[in-house]
């Protein structure tokens, strides 16, 4: 494990005192250009003997924006977006929600104003809906109901990549046959998301769970993704490469050996083809990482430590992360300083680094 010594800044995109703001990783993280568009949770505080420290029935999905490549944000609310189904820490008034309901399809991905949001009703046998904007997040079209494709439940987070015009592949999460989460599947829509099929799942359903896929085209064209793996008391990542766009995959050397509590990883291709795997180690303190890779995903950097030392407890991360047109990385993640503060709000940040020019894979 190493600090790296180059500029990094952490930037604060939303803290208010009473409040809870988590887990960007759930929603998801977008870019054009230097605008830059990230979801997550927003509740009230409250203080309980044990897990996350907000009221559930409280809790509903916002936005933050930025216009200038994450220097600075303004809070946007997701209902008055049109994200009107309820979900998952996503509480919708009576009187404004709406079923999801069948996708008419024909949507154009190849748009340069597109993005698309998944989103799950809970983390066992739920069900999952998604959401379609074509003018950067304004508006999103949609619930659109996602079908379980023969599984007990779809557990969807935001993980795609756009294939052609009418074509994507998404990386999701399924329930695994006892109804608890769950094991990745490679999913895929022909027609402008009107219907979709299964391709594959990846690696064999786990004791535990494999969860929360992030996942890049490599320059070679191969797909990797990178896993949240728990089993018993072990927490890790692990990494899958499909030589045939998600019909098969292999498993890789595992990237991060422990992540402590457990936390889901951020992996984004570099401009000079390089990849960066960003996550939090849940501890106590806790840290917010990132590992360097070659551009085939078969090495590793040793960890970097981009923050730490600030008393932060578990309730950390879950983060996601985007390159800027300067070459900057943007990495949003939920932070606290729950060691030293009490009561302590968690608030969602930013840290805004350089890659290296040069690093070894370990």
């Amino acid at each position: 494990m190493t600090t790296e010594h180059q500029t990094i800044r952490h930037l604060t995109i939303y803290a208010r005192e009473g409040k809870y703001a988590g887990w960007p990783a759930n929603a998801g993280m977008w870019s054009w250009g230097n605008e830059l568009l990230v979801g997550f949770a927003l509740a009230n505080h409250e203080e309980l003997p044990a897990g996350h420290t907000y009221h559930r029935g409280s809790a509903r999905q916002v936005f933050a924006r930025s216009v200038d490549g994450g220097e600075t944000w303004s809070l946007e609310d997701a209902i008055e977006r049109g994200i009107t189904a309820r979900s998952k820490d996503h509480v919708v008034p009576e009187d404004q929600a709406v079923e999801p309901g069948p996708c008419p399809g024909g949507f154009d991905f190849a748009d340069p104003n597109f993005a698309m949001t998944f989103r799950r009703m809970d983390d066992a046998g739920g069900t999952s809906h998604f959401y379609v904007t074509t003018d950067r997040g304004h508006h999103w079209q949609g619930p659109y109901a996602f079908p379980n494709l023969g599984f007990p439940g779809i557990l969807a987070r935001s993980d795609y990549l756009v294939e052609g015009r009418h074509e994507l592949l998404a990386v999701l999460t399924a329930s695994k046959q006892n109804r608890c989460e769950g094991r990745p599947i490679c999913v895929r829509t022909r027609d402008g998301g009107a219907s979709w099929s299964l391709v594959s799942t990846i690696g064999p359903e786990p004791q535990g769970f494999a969860i929360m896929p992030a996942t890049v085209r490599l320059v070679s064209g191969e797909l990797l993704t990178v896993l949240r793996c728990r089993e018993g008391e072990r927490r890790w990542l692990a990494a899958y490469l499909s030589p045939d766009q998600g019909a098969s995959w292999r498993a890789l050397p595992d990237p991060v050996a422990d992540t402590g509590k457990g936390n889901p990883p951020a992996l984004v291709r570099l401009a000079d083809d390089r990849l960066c795997l960003a996550y939090a180690v849940r501890s106590a303190p806790s840290r917010i990482c990132v590992r360097f890779g070659s551009p085939d995903g078969q090495y590793w950097s040793d960890e970097r430590v981009l923050r730490a030392n600030d008393d932060a407890n578990w309730d950390v991360g879950y983060p996601r992360m985007l390159q800027r047109p300067d070459g900057t990385l943007v990495l949003v993640y939920y932070y606290n300083h729950a060691l030293r503060e009490t009561p302590s709000w968690r608030y969602i940040a930013a840290t805004v680094f350089a890659p290296p020019a040069n690093f070894c894979g370990t």
